[in-house]
Protein backbone atom coordinates (compact mmCIF):
# COMPACT_ATOMS: atom_id res chain seq x y z
CA UNK A 1 0.00 0.00 0.00
CA UNK A 2 2.35 2.36 0.71
CA UNK A 3 4.11 2.46 -3.32
CA UNK A 4 0.51 2.89 -3.96
CA UNK A 5 0.20 6.23 -1.52
CA UNK A 6 3.59 7.31 -3.30
CA UNK A 7 2.50 6.65 -7.22
CA UNK A 8 -0.50 8.61 -6.16
CA UNK A 9 1.16 11.47 -4.24
CA UNK A 10 3.69 12.13 -6.94
CA UNK A 11 0.83 11.80 -9.51
CA UNK A 12 -1.12 14.93 -7.82
CA UNK A 13 2.21 16.31 -7.80
CA UNK A 14 2.69 16.17 -10.88
CA UNK A 15 -0.87 16.88 -12.00
CA UNK A 16 -0.65 20.72 -11.00
CA UNK A 17 2.58 20.99 -13.16
CA UNK A 18 0.76 20.05 -16.13
CA UNK A 19 -2.29 22.05 -15.40
CA UNK A 20 0.01 24.84 -16.09
CA UNK A 21 1.65 23.35 -19.57
CA UNK A 22 0.87 25.62 -23.05
CA UNK A 23 -0.18 23.68 -25.89
CA UNK A 24 2.90 24.13 -27.54
CA UNK A 25 5.00 22.53 -24.89
CA UNK A 26 2.24 19.86 -24.54
CA UNK A 27 2.61 19.11 -28.44
CA UNK A 28 6.10 18.93 -28.48
CA UNK A 29 6.37 16.40 -25.68
CA UNK A 30 3.46 14.26 -27.39
CA UNK A 31 4.92 14.57 -30.73
CA UNK A 32 8.51 12.86 -29.07
CA UNK A 33 6.48 10.21 -27.65
CA UNK A 34 5.22 8.87 -30.38
CA UNK A 35 8.54 8.84 -32.01
CA UNK A 36 10.13 7.45 -29.30
CA UNK A 37 7.18 4.48 -29.54
CA UNK A 38 8.60 3.96 -33.04
CA UNK A 39 11.85 4.39 -32.47
CA UNK A 40 11.89 1.74 -29.80
CA UNK A 41 9.44 -0.88 -31.85
CA UNK A 42 11.47 -3.82 -31.30
CA UNK A 43 11.62 -3.48 -27.67
CA UNK A 44 7.51 -3.25 -27.12
CA UNK A 45 7.25 -6.03 -30.13
CA UNK A 46 9.90 -8.40 -27.67
CA UNK A 47 7.15 -7.64 -24.49
CA UNK A 48 4.09 -7.96 -26.56
CA UNK A 49 5.31 -11.17 -27.81
CA UNK A 50 5.56 -12.28 -23.85
CA UNK A 51 2.39 -11.58 -23.44
CA UNK A 52 0.99 -13.55 -26.33
CA UNK A 53 2.67 -16.83 -25.99
CA UNK A 54 1.48 -16.49 -22.32
CA UNK A 55 -2.42 -16.06 -23.40
CA UNK A 56 -1.72 -18.78 -25.57
CA UNK A 57 -0.59 -21.41 -23.39
CA UNK A 58 -3.71 -20.05 -21.27
CA UNK A 59 -6.17 -20.84 -23.90
CA UNK A 60 -7.88 -17.57 -24.51
CA UNK A 61 -9.94 -17.45 -27.35
CA UNK A 62 -8.51 -15.92 -30.53
CA UNK A 63 -10.60 -13.23 -30.33
CA UNK A 64 -9.28 -11.78 -26.89
CA UNK A 65 -5.53 -12.70 -28.54
CA UNK A 66 -6.40 -10.20 -31.39
CA UNK A 67 -6.82 -7.44 -28.68
CA UNK A 68 -3.87 -8.08 -27.11
CA UNK A 69 -1.71 -8.74 -30.02
CA UNK A 70 0.54 -5.97 -31.46
CA UNK A 71 1.53 -5.47 -35.04
CA UNK A 72 4.01 -3.04 -36.37
CA UNK A 73 0.84 -1.52 -37.78
CA UNK A 74 -0.88 -1.26 -34.68
CA UNK A 75 2.06 0.46 -33.43
CA UNK A 76 2.41 2.67 -35.68
CA UNK A 77 -1.51 3.45 -35.27
CA UNK A 78 -0.62 3.94 -31.44
CA UNK A 79 1.42 6.62 -32.44
CA UNK A 80 -0.44 8.27 -35.18
CA UNK A 81 -2.65 8.31 -32.42
CA UNK A 82 -0.51 10.78 -30.20
CA UNK A 83 0.40 12.80 -33.18
CA UNK A 84 -3.13 12.83 -34.53
CA UNK A 85 -3.95 13.94 -30.58
CA UNK A 86 -1.38 16.95 -31.01
CA UNK A 87 -3.48 18.61 -33.59
CA UNK A 88 -6.68 19.16 -32.09
CA UNK A 89 -7.53 22.20 -29.87
CA UNK A 90 -6.44 22.04 -26.54
CA UNK A 91 -9.71 22.69 -24.34
CA UNK A 92 -7.51 23.55 -20.97
CA UNK A 93 -8.33 27.58 -20.50
CA UNK A 94 -11.15 27.80 -22.79
CA UNK A 95 -13.96 30.50 -21.09
CA UNK A 96 -17.09 29.00 -22.13
CA UNK A 97 -19.08 32.08 -20.80
CA UNK A 98 -18.55 35.83 -19.13
CA UNK A 99 -21.68 37.40 -18.00
CA UNK A 100 -21.91 40.57 -15.63
CA UNK A 101 -24.19 40.86 -12.87
CA UNK A 102 -26.76 43.80 -11.67
CA UNK A 103 -24.12 44.20 -8.83
CA UNK A 104 -21.41 44.45 -11.28
CA UNK A 105 -19.78 41.45 -10.67
CA UNK A 106 -18.51 39.88 -13.77
CA UNK A 107 -18.67 35.99 -13.75
CA UNK A 108 -17.28 33.07 -16.02
CA UNK A 109 -16.63 29.39 -16.14
CA UNK A 110 -13.25 28.21 -17.12
CA UNK A 111 -12.28 25.36 -18.49
CA UNK A 112 -9.78 23.31 -16.64
CA UNK A 113 -8.46 19.47 -15.74
CA UNK A 114 -10.01 17.28 -13.93
CA UNK A 115 -6.36 16.60 -11.98
CA UNK A 116 -5.55 12.53 -11.56
CA UNK A 117 -6.95 10.05 -13.58
CA UNK A 118 -6.99 6.16 -12.77
CA UNK A 119 -7.37 3.67 -15.23
CA UNK A 120 -8.33 -0.01 -14.62
CA UNK A 121 -8.36 -2.33 -18.26
CA UNK A 122 -7.98 -5.00 -19.68
CA UNK A 123 -6.03 -6.92 -22.20
CA UNK A 124 -5.28 -3.97 -24.87
CA UNK A 125 -1.78 -2.30 -24.39
CA UNK A 126 -3.00 0.28 -27.13
CA UNK A 127 -5.00 1.38 -24.31
CA UNK A 128 -1.70 2.53 -22.35
CA UNK A 129 -0.82 5.03 -25.14
CA UNK A 130 -4.41 6.17 -25.60
CA UNK A 131 -4.61 7.06 -22.75
CA UNK A 132 -1.40 8.33 -21.64
CA UNK A 133 -2.43 10.68 -24.80
CA UNK A 134 -5.59 12.33 -24.10
CA UNK A 135 -4.93 12.95 -20.21
CA UNK A 136 -1.58 14.37 -20.77
CA UNK A 137 -3.09 17.24 -23.78
CA UNK A 138 -5.62 17.92 -21.30
CA UNK A 139 -3.43 18.49 -18.46
CA UNK A 140 -4.32 15.32 -16.02
CA UNK A 141 -1.69 13.10 -15.18
CA UNK A 142 -2.91 9.41 -15.22
CA UNK A 143 -2.48 6.33 -12.97
CA UNK A 144 -2.62 2.78 -15.03
CA UNK A 145 -3.37 -0.75 -14.07
CA UNK A 146 -3.26 -3.27 -16.82
CA UNK A 147 -4.36 -6.70 -16.69
CA UNK A 148 -1.76 -9.29 -16.23
CA UNK A 149 -2.84 -10.33 -19.61
CA UNK A 150 -0.55 -7.57 -21.35
CA UNK A 151 1.99 -6.81 -18.54
CA UNK A 152 5.05 -6.76 -20.27
CA UNK A 153 3.60 -4.59 -23.07
CA UNK A 154 2.66 -1.86 -20.82
CA UNK A 155 5.18 -1.90 -18.37
CA UNK A 156 7.44 -1.37 -22.29
CA UNK A 157 4.99 0.72 -23.52
CA UNK A 158 4.94 2.99 -20.32
CA UNK A 159 8.90 2.82 -19.98
CA UNK A 160 9.02 4.76 -23.49
CA UNK A 161 6.64 7.22 -22.65
CA UNK A 162 8.26 8.24 -19.30
CA UNK A 163 11.65 8.21 -21.42
CA UNK A 164 10.01 10.54 -24.04
CA UNK A 165 8.68 12.75 -20.79
CA UNK A 166 11.61 12.93 -18.95
CA UNK A 167 14.29 13.72 -22.45
CA UNK A 168 11.35 16.60 -23.12
CA UNK A 169 12.06 18.31 -19.67
CA UNK A 170 8.48 17.32 -18.38
CA UNK A 171 8.19 15.67 -15.33
CA UNK A 172 7.95 10.91 -16.03
CA UNK A 173 5.35 11.11 -12.99
CA UNK A 174 2.28 12.17 -15.67
CA UNK A 175 2.15 8.74 -16.49
CA UNK A 176 2.82 5.85 -14.07
CA UNK A 177 1.78 1.91 -14.06
CA UNK A 178 1.07 -0.40 -11.18
CA UNK A 179 2.75 -3.45 -12.34
CA UNK A 180 1.42 -5.19 -9.43
CA UNK A 181 -1.58 -7.03 -10.79
CA UNK A 182 -3.19 -8.76 -7.79
CA UNK A 183 -6.32 -8.34 -7.43
CA UNK A 184 -5.86 -7.05 -3.72
CA UNK A 185 -4.14 -3.65 -5.17
CA UNK A 186 -6.99 -3.08 -7.67
CA UNK A 187 -9.10 -2.81 -4.14
CA UNK A 188 -6.55 -0.59 -2.57
CA UNK A 189 -6.55 1.31 -5.83
CA UNK A 190 -10.08 1.49 -5.91
CA UNK A 191 -10.07 3.59 -2.32
CA UNK A 192 -7.22 6.11 -2.98
CA UNK A 193 -10.11 9.46 -3.23
CA UNK A 194 -7.24 11.14 -1.26
CA UNK A 195 -4.68 11.45 -4.75
CA UNK A 196 -7.10 10.13 -7.12
CA UNK A 197 -10.01 12.61 -8.86
CA UNK A 198 -11.50 9.78 -11.19
CA UNK A 199 -11.75 6.93 -11.88
CA UNK A 200 -12.41 5.12 -14.97
CA UNK A 201 -12.45 1.07 -15.63
CA UNK A 202 -12.39 -0.31 -19.48
CA UNK A 203 -12.99 -3.61 -19.65
CA UNK A 204 -15.13 -6.78 -19.21
CA UNK A 205 -19.38 -6.65 -17.18
CA UNK A 206 -17.40 -7.98 -14.52
CA UNK A 207 -14.13 -5.44 -13.98
CA UNK A 208 -16.84 -2.89 -14.56
CA UNK A 209 -19.33 -3.87 -12.08
CA UNK A 210 -16.65 -4.55 -9.43
CA UNK A 211 -15.20 -0.94 -9.80
CA UNK A 212 -18.86 0.93 -9.63
CA UNK A 213 -19.81 -1.11 -6.56
CA UNK A 214 -16.39 -0.89 -4.92
CA UNK A 215 -14.56 2.35 -5.53
CA UNK A 216 -14.82 5.45 -3.30
CA UNK A 217 -13.40 7.22 -6.10
CA UNK A 218 -16.33 9.00 -8.32
CA UNK A 219 -16.33 6.19 -11.77
CA UNK A 220 -17.08 7.15 -15.18
CA UNK A 221 -18.46 4.03 -16.49
CA UNK A 222 -18.03 2.46 -19.73
CA UNK A 223 -19.87 -0.16 -20.70
CA UNK A 224 -20.25 -3.40 -22.41
CA UNK A 225 -21.11 -3.73 -25.70
CA UNK A 226 -24.23 -5.92 -26.35
CA UNK A 227 -25.24 -3.95 -29.89
CA UNK A 228 -27.90 -4.71 -31.71
CA UNK A 229 -28.99 -4.48 -35.45
CA UNK A 230 -32.71 -3.72 -35.81
CA UNK A 231 -33.38 -4.97 -39.69
CA UNK A 232 -36.84 -3.35 -40.18
CA UNK A 233 -39.80 -4.49 -42.60
CA UNK A 234 -38.55 -1.62 -44.96
CA UNK A 235 -34.22 -2.35 -45.01
CA UNK A 236 -32.88 -2.92 -48.03
CA UNK A 237 -31.10 -6.37 -47.83
CA UNK A 238 -27.81 -5.81 -49.56
CA UNK A 239 -27.35 -3.15 -46.84
CA UNK A 240 -28.27 -4.94 -44.05
CA UNK A 241 -26.49 -8.13 -45.12
CA UNK A 242 -23.21 -6.15 -45.44
CA UNK A 243 -23.79 -3.79 -42.15
CA UNK A 244 -24.16 -7.00 -40.25
CA UNK A 245 -21.15 -8.69 -41.83
CA UNK A 246 -19.32 -5.62 -40.86
CA UNK A 247 -20.16 -4.93 -37.49
CA UNK A 248 -20.13 -8.64 -36.40
CA UNK A 249 -16.95 -9.73 -37.90
CA UNK A 250 -14.71 -7.09 -38.61
CA UNK A 251 -13.15 -7.39 -35.23
CA UNK A 252 -14.59 -9.57 -32.62
CA UNK A 253 -13.23 -8.60 -29.65
CA UNK A 254 -14.01 -4.84 -29.19
CA UNK A 255 -17.00 -3.43 -27.83
CA UNK A 256 -19.29 -1.80 -30.64
CA UNK A 257 -19.37 -5.55 -32.23
CA UNK A 258 -22.75 -6.13 -33.10
CA UNK A 259 -24.03 -9.17 -30.51
CA UNK A 260 -27.37 -9.12 -31.38
CA UNK A 261 -30.21 -9.29 -34.24
CA UNK A 262 -33.96 -8.37 -34.45
CA UNK A 263 -35.64 -8.94 -37.41
CA UNK A 264 -39.07 -8.03 -38.23
CA UNK A 265 -41.32 -10.73 -38.68
CA UNK A 266 -42.63 -9.52 -42.07
CA UNK A 267 -39.38 -10.20 -43.65
CA UNK A 268 -37.71 -12.56 -41.39
CA UNK A 269 -38.23 -15.82 -43.72
CA UNK A 270 -36.85 -13.86 -47.00
CA UNK A 271 -34.34 -12.41 -44.86
CA UNK A 272 -32.85 -15.13 -42.39
CA UNK A 273 -31.80 -17.64 -45.52
CA UNK A 274 -29.53 -14.56 -46.58
CA UNK A 275 -28.57 -14.03 -43.47
CA UNK A 276 -27.37 -17.41 -42.53
CA UNK A 277 -25.60 -18.03 -45.64
CA UNK A 278 -24.06 -15.07 -44.91
CA UNK A 279 -22.88 -15.39 -41.79
CA UNK A 280 -22.22 -19.02 -41.66
CA UNK A 281 -19.95 -18.37 -44.42
CA UNK A 282 -17.74 -16.28 -42.03
CA UNK A 283 -18.37 -19.03 -39.20
CA UNK A 284 -20.76 -17.50 -37.03
CA UNK A 285 -23.16 -19.52 -35.12
CA UNK A 286 -26.51 -17.65 -34.49
CA UNK A 287 -28.38 -18.30 -31.68
CA UNK A 288 -31.95 -17.62 -32.64
CA UNK A 289 -35.53 -17.91 -31.21
CA UNK A 290 -38.23 -20.48 -31.94
CA UNK A 291 -39.56 -18.92 -34.97
CA UNK A 292 -36.20 -18.07 -36.30
CA UNK A 293 -35.24 -21.89 -35.58
CA UNK A 294 -38.43 -23.15 -37.58
CA UNK A 295 -36.93 -20.74 -40.75
CA UNK A 296 -33.65 -22.09 -41.00
CA UNK A 297 -32.46 -25.74 -39.20
CA UNK A 298 -29.05 -24.06 -39.26
CA UNK A 299 -29.94 -21.88 -36.45
CA UNK A 300 -28.74 -23.07 -32.70
CA UNK A 301 -31.48 -22.67 -30.28
CA UNK A 302 -31.55 -19.65 -27.71
CA UNK A 303 -31.56 -19.10 -24.06
CA UNK A 304 -32.62 -16.57 -22.15
CA UNK A 305 -29.40 -16.03 -21.18
CA UNK A 306 -28.10 -15.30 -24.74
CA UNK A 307 -29.98 -12.10 -25.75
CA UNK A 308 -27.78 -10.90 -22.36
CA UNK A 309 -24.47 -11.98 -23.90
CA UNK A 310 -21.56 -10.17 -25.26
CA UNK A 311 -19.81 -13.04 -26.43
CA UNK A 312 -16.68 -11.33 -28.08
CA UNK A 313 -16.74 -14.42 -30.89
CA UNK A 314 -18.34 -15.90 -33.49
CA UNK A 315 -21.81 -15.47 -31.78
CA UNK A 316 -24.80 -13.88 -32.73
CA UNK A 317 -28.66 -13.90 -31.16
CA UNK A 318 -31.29 -13.67 -33.35
CA UNK A 319 -35.11 -12.83 -32.01
CA UNK A 320 -38.18 -12.23 -34.65
CA UNK A 321 -40.47 -9.24 -33.76
CA UNK A 322 -44.00 -7.90 -34.44
CA UNK A 323 -43.34 -4.60 -34.56
CA UNK A 324 -40.77 -1.83 -34.19
CA UNK A 325 -42.32 -1.16 -31.10
CA UNK A 326 -41.29 -4.82 -29.96
CA UNK A 327 -37.86 -4.42 -31.59
CA UNK A 328 -37.42 -0.88 -29.36
CA UNK A 329 -38.68 -2.78 -25.90
CA UNK A 330 -36.63 -6.16 -26.77
CA UNK A 331 -33.39 -3.85 -27.35
CA UNK A 332 -33.82 -1.17 -24.23
CA UNK A 333 -34.43 -4.09 -22.03
CA UNK A 334 -31.46 -6.33 -23.12
CA UNK A 335 -28.64 -3.74 -24.34
CA UNK A 336 -26.30 -2.13 -21.84
CA UNK A 337 -26.50 1.16 -23.35
CA UNK A 338 -23.63 1.02 -25.77
CA UNK A 339 -24.21 1.02 -29.56
CA UNK A 340 -27.54 0.29 -31.72
CA UNK A 341 -28.52 0.23 -35.31
CA UNK A 342 -32.05 0.30 -36.93
CA UNK A 343 -31.29 -0.91 -41.11
CA UNK A 344 -34.54 0.59 -42.75
CA UNK A 345 -35.88 2.78 -45.85
CA UNK A 346 -38.66 4.66 -43.35
CA UNK A 347 -38.13 8.07 -42.44
CA UNK A 348 -40.50 7.73 -39.80
CA UNK A 349 -39.05 4.36 -38.48
CA UNK A 350 -35.74 5.76 -38.40
CA UNK A 351 -36.72 8.66 -36.35
CA UNK A 352 -39.11 6.66 -34.29
CA UNK A 353 -35.40 4.49 -33.01
CA UNK A 354 -33.37 7.16 -32.87
CA UNK A 355 -35.71 8.84 -30.49
CA UNK A 356 -36.81 6.15 -28.53
CA UNK A 357 -33.67 3.74 -27.90
CA UNK A 358 -31.57 4.58 -24.84
CA UNK A 359 -28.03 4.01 -25.97
CA UNK A 360 -24.94 6.05 -26.04
CA UNK A 361 -25.04 5.85 -29.90
CA UNK A 362 -28.29 5.36 -32.38
CA UNK A 363 -27.41 4.36 -35.89
CA UNK A 364 -29.68 4.68 -39.22
CA UNK A 365 -28.22 2.63 -41.80
CA UNK A 366 -24.97 2.02 -40.90
CA UNK A 367 -22.49 -0.56 -38.69
CA UNK A 368 -22.09 0.28 -34.70
CA UNK A 369 -18.39 -0.59 -35.43
CA UNK A 370 -18.20 3.25 -35.50
CA UNK A 371 -18.65 4.11 -31.75
CA UNK A 372 -15.04 5.11 -31.85
CA UNK A 373 -13.27 8.39 -30.72
CA UNK A 374 -10.84 8.85 -33.69
CA UNK A 375 -13.94 7.88 -35.56
CA UNK A 376 -15.74 10.39 -33.86
CA UNK A 377 -13.01 12.88 -34.99
CA UNK A 378 -11.84 13.29 -31.12
CA UNK A 379 -8.43 11.51 -31.66
CA UNK A 380 -7.77 8.87 -29.34
CA UNK A 381 -10.44 7.38 -27.02
CA UNK A 382 -10.30 7.44 -23.49
CA UNK A 383 -13.19 4.88 -23.29
CA UNK A 384 -16.96 4.66 -24.46
CA UNK A 385 -19.14 5.73 -21.47
CA UNK A 386 -22.44 4.60 -21.46
CA UNK A 387 -23.59 6.18 -18.32
CA UNK A 388 -25.81 9.70 -18.65
CA UNK A 389 -23.76 11.92 -15.94
CA UNK A 390 -20.79 14.08 -17.06
CA UNK A 391 -20.40 11.99 -20.37
CA UNK A 392 -21.72 9.30 -22.52
CA UNK A 393 -20.30 7.59 -25.86
CA UNK A 394 -16.92 8.50 -26.92
CA UNK A 395 -14.78 10.66 -24.43
CA UNK A 396 -12.06 12.42 -25.91
CA UNK A 397 -10.43 15.63 -24.85
CA UNK A 398 -13.19 17.71 -23.90
CA UNK A 399 -14.28 14.44 -21.14
CA UNK A 400 -11.72 14.48 -19.38
CA UNK A 401 -12.00 17.99 -18.38
CA UNK A 402 -14.30 20.09 -15.67
CA UNK A 403 -14.50 23.65 -15.14
CA UNK A 404 -14.05 26.29 -12.30
CA UNK A 405 -16.11 29.43 -12.29
CA UNK A 406 -14.06 32.60 -12.15
CA UNK A 407 -15.37 35.81 -10.50
CA UNK A 408 -14.26 39.68 -11.26
CA UNK A 409 -15.08 42.01 -8.80
CA UNK A 410 -14.52 45.62 -8.12
CA UNK A 411 -14.92 45.64 -4.08
CA UNK A 412 -18.34 44.28 -4.07
CA UNK A 413 -19.27 43.11 -1.02
CA UNK A 414 -22.52 41.06 -0.14
CA UNK A 415 -25.58 42.54 2.39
Amino acid sequence: MSDLISIGQRAKKASINLGKMMQEEKNRILTACANELIDRQAEIMEANAKDVVAAEKKGVKASLIDRLHLTPERLKAMADGLLEITALQDPIGEVLSMKVRPNGLTIGQKVVPLGVIGIIYESRPNVTADAFGLCFKTGNAVILRGGSDAIHSNRAIVKVLRNALFEGGCTPDAVQLIEDTSREIVVDFMRMNRYIDVLIPRGGAGLIKTVVENSTIPVIETGTGNCHIYVDEFADFPMALAIIENAKTQRLGVCNACESLVVHEKISKEFIPLLMERLLAKGVEIRADERACKISNACVPATEEDYKTEYLDRILSLKIVDSIEEAITHINYYNTKHSEAIITKSYDNAMKFLNEIDAAAVYVNASTRFTDGNEFGFGAEIGISTQKLHARGPMGLKALTTTKYIIFGNGQIRE
